[in-house]
């Protein structure tokens, strides 16, 4: 026997059980609203930027050699950023208590395409400390990178700031939540699927026709029981009148 999806009955599957979707989404929105706001750290970010320019020389213009070069030793310089050779110095100034590679993990470095400009990023759950680190780590690198590279070369375009209206990078609430509804709508459409294919009991007598490929001959309804105030009602009733008969019978 060939089964086919019938879209009717898949939307009465799930408005059926659309009770369990609603309390599924429901319970991964509330979950994942308690896990955004009371239990991961807010983490803050913080930037600097740096300016990977020519090469001190006696030519006033820029030379394109000179900038192209400088734009491929860009991807040099992100390695040594992030480097034991700077972090160690950044920890040791500034008396961190994060490891080598903890304060590695932190860091982030970036360059647009085709540009002299390198961004230092730093996520830190303290926006202060955040801006200090990339700030330490900017200038740890322009003072060190003329003697592991034997050039002079870099400048700081902008240090890291602390608005007073920060807010943290993450976690993002409302986009968490987001995404946890989704998901919970998902796996309740999936559980409400999942357990109509897996009950096999007759319901109607569609599904006997379907099921069995037999013919309904027959059908016993269901008959509402009688109140038993009414039952007793109806049989004080008949006792009176067989009582009046018998009288009348008597007379």
């Amino acid at each position: 026997m060939e089964e086919t999806i019938n879209l009717k009955e898949l939307f009465q599957t799930l408005k059926k059980r659309l009770w369990l979707i609603g309390l599924i989404t429901m319970v991964a929105a509330i979950i994942s609203a308690v896990v955004s706001f009371f239990v991961l750290t807010p983490i803050y970010e913080s930037k600097t930027q740096i300016l990977v320019n020519q090469a001190k020389s006696d030519q006033q213009l820029y030379n394109a050699n000179e900038v192209q070069t400088n734009i491929q030793l860009i991807n040099t310089y992100n390695v040594i950023i992030k480097s034991p050779a700077i972090l160690d110095k950044v920890q040791t100034e500034l008396n961190l208590d994060a490891t080598i590679d903890e304060l590695n993990e932190q860091i982030q470095v970036s360059s647009a395409k085709d540009s002299q400009v390198v961004e230092i990023t730093v996520e830190d759950p303290s926006p202060h400390v955040a801006a200090k680190i990339a700030n330490k780590t900017a200038e740890v690198f322009q003072t060190e990178i003329s003697k592991i590279m034997n050039i002079d070369n870099v400048s700081i375009l902008s240090k890291a700031e602390v608005k007073d209206d920060v807010s943290p990078v993450k976690p993002q609430p409302l986009l968490n939540v987001a995404i946890a509804i989704v998901v919970g709508l998902m796996i309740g459409v999936g559980v409400a699927l999942l357990l109509e294919y897996l009950d096999n009991t007759l319901k109607t007598e569609q599904d006997i026709e379907n099921i069995l490929e037999l013919p309904v001959i027959g059908v016993i309804t269901n008959i509402k029981d009688v109140p038993k105030v009414t039952n007793t009602r109806r049989a004080e009733s008949v006792t009176r009148s067989a009582r009046t008969r018998g009288e009348t019978f008597g007379s």
